[in-house]
């Protein structure tokens, strides 16, 4: 998600400094923004998680590496904003730091706007080591070839992460674990109780608005859920039929315009609520956390099921230095780095053992660790024709 420094009055300034460092703008030394598909030469340097036009043929499946040698002593690593933070935003806020220290792997750091994952680019992967992965670009690069399956057997803090996350169809293929969850979170129904008495997942296409969504392809997938408890036969939200397909896009394009607005940078929630602009919106957990400390009525509906998704950092299958890399794969499973980025972003650390300090209240936000937290969640994956998700989504929010 972009990041954006904007004041909100309406959120105590602890609240609302939590919330802005998940939203606000970065630029260091050593570090640099790609930007997908720039140019040919660019492809071979810079990451990007377009689909492109079509895939390249796969390529064979590497071994899972058996034991590691050596740290390399440096590590190219392509991130989301604010998954592997230096300090550079808030000087307290830092751990790759901490990890160059410990592993003597100097990080090279790269991030990419996962905005761009529906647009034409390549993700050489001779170009990175590790990725920190949406379900989308991970997705792809486990269908392209573009990532390595991993012994997960050394990775110290994996099997503390929940099976159910460990075991999600983005991170595995063919018995195969190719991602290491990092961080999740759940699509819910916010609502202002002082306009809307109640609400369930079919008022964000019901309600007379103006209602926010998430700006995203992968949202049809709420739509699906909605059609699936008017009684279409749908199993699975993100594995649609092409006629499903089309019935989850129109129903986005119900109601009066102007009825159904969109969001991308989380901020935008927070500022709707609080100047009363909508009535609801699909949003997670730690936006209403946040209106609350805000003193605003705004309430979590509470249904089931619901969309969600999991990050997860993610080996390239020609990763020029692959000890380190393992290194920090073993690094960002860590309770204390999962409790940082918890705290940072507003999201779930997978491992549960995070759940004390500054996440304490993030992992109340999710019920991390209770059985329900994952019950009834499906949780994205890329799906086999997402090009036709994205293309339905372009004429949604050209």
């Amino acid at each position: 998600m972009r990041r954006t420094h904007v004041a909100v009055a309406v959120v105590p300034a602890v609240v609302s400094a939590a919330l802005l460092a998940a939203c606000g703008s970065r630029s260091a030394p050593g570090t640099e923004t790609v930007t997908p598909g720039t140019s040919e030469a660019a492809a071979s340097t810079t990451a990007s998680a377009g689909p492109g036009p079509s895939a390249p043929a796969a390529t064979p499946t590497p071994t899972p590496a058996a034991s590691l040698g050596p740290g390399e002593g440096t590590l190219s690593v392509v991130a989301l904003d604010g998954y592997a933070e230096w300090g550079g935003v808030d000087p307290k806020v830092k751990w790759v730091g901490t990890f160059e220290k410990e592993t003597g792997c100097k990080v090279s750091l790269r991030f990419y706007d996962p905005r761009q994952e529906e647009k034409p680019g390549d993700f050489a992967p001779s170009s990175f080591d590790v990725v920190s992965a949406t379900p989308e670009l991970g997705g792809r690069l486990m269908a392209e070839g573009g990532a390595a399956p991993l012994n997960t057997s050394l990775l110290t803090g994996y099997d503390k992460i929940p099976k159910r996350l460990r075991t999600l169809p983005s991170v595995t293929r063919d018995e195969q674990v190719y991602g290491v969850p990092y961080v999740w979170a759940t699509n819910e129904v916010l609502y202002d109780s002082g306009k809307v008495r109640s609400a369930g997942p079919e008022s964000l296409f019901e309600d007379k608005g103006p209602v926010l969504l998430r700006d995203r392809p992968l949202s049809l997938a709420d739509a699906a859920l909605v059609l699936k408890a008017r009684g279409a036969d749908i199993e699975d939200p993100f594995d649609l039929t092409d006629d499903q397909l089309d019935a989850a896009a129109d129903l986005f394009r119900e109601g009066d315009a102007g009825s159904r607005l969109f969001w991308r940078d989380p901020i935008q929630v927070v500022q709707a609520f609080a100047t009363g602009s909508v009535r609801l919106a699909q949003a997670t957990p730690y936006h209403a956390d946040v209106l609350s400390h805000g003193r605003k009525p705004v309430k979590v509906s509470g249904d089931r099921p619901v969309t969600g998704w999991v990050d997860a950092w993610m080996l390239s299958a020609a990763a020029p230095h692959p000890s380190c890399a393992y290194k920090w794969l073993d690094f960002t499973t860590s309770a204390d780095v999962q409790r940082k980025v918890s705290a940072w972003m507003g999201l779930a650390p997978a491992n549960p053992e995070a759940c004390t300090g500054a996440a304490r209240r993030i992992c109340a936000d999710y019920e991390v660790g209770e059985p329900q937290a994952l019950r009834d969640v499906h949780f994205a994956v890329r799906p086999e024709a997402y090009d036709k998700w994205v293309e339905h989504w372009s004429r949604i929010v050209p």
